[in-house]
């Protein structure tokens, strides 16, 4: 099982795909220009967070975050996500699980 990679971009764009690798570096120059004129390093810092997390997602299951994009530009284009369960559906299987 793969473990997330360090919050270092070098470490992180190593582990994305070359078109995720290319959105990274966009976001990442956008994210520096910020910083230098803020001289506030919070959206570095959650830049890096947010794409360790993809880049570890990346790695588990490759092609998760275009899926992920994809379903959410369906659920906005149509105002509903066919995949959703209702909630006391939810409360069901939550309460099954538990045990009660």
């Amino acid at each position: 099982m793969p473990v997330p990679p360090p919050p270092d971009p070098q470490a992180i764009r190593a582990c994305l795909s070359p078109v995720l690798a290319a959105e990274f570096d966009t976001e990442w120059e956008i994210v520096l220009e910020r910083a230098k004129r803020s001289q506030e390093l919070a959206g570095v810092h959650e830049l890096l967070a947010k794409w360790r997390h993809t880049a570890y997602l990346e790695m588990r299951d490759p092609g998760s975050y275009h899926r992920m994009l994809a379903k959410a530009e369906q659920i906005t284009r149509t105002g509903r996500n066919p995949d959703a369960v209702p909630f006391e559906g939810m409360q069901t299987l939550l309460q099954q699980r538990l045990g009660r």
